[in-house]
């Protein structure tokens, strides 16, 4: 049941960045650390408020083979 709960929140994670016109199979905290990195302002906000449940949250979830499919390129 674990395991379900966490595939779960990741799909819902994966559904927010495509709404937002990102790469279907990226998290949206993957998206924001790299936007982070970039010092783009949403990624630091949404970077900064992750951070509240896991410490470098975004870092700790980038995927650089990702991100080729978005639509809006951040």
């Amino acid at each position: 049941m674990k395991q379900f709960l966490w595939n779960l929140l990741i799909l819902i994670d994966e559904i927010a960045n495509t709404l937002t016109g990102g790469d279907p199979g990226e998290t949206i905290s993957s998206r924001a650390g790299k936007a982070m990195k970039e010092g783009k302002r949403w990624g630091c906000i949404l970077c900064r408020f992750l951070d509240l449940f896991q410490k470098d949250h975004c870092i700790l979830s980038i995927n650089d083979d990702d991100g080729s499919r978005a639509v809006i390129k951040d």
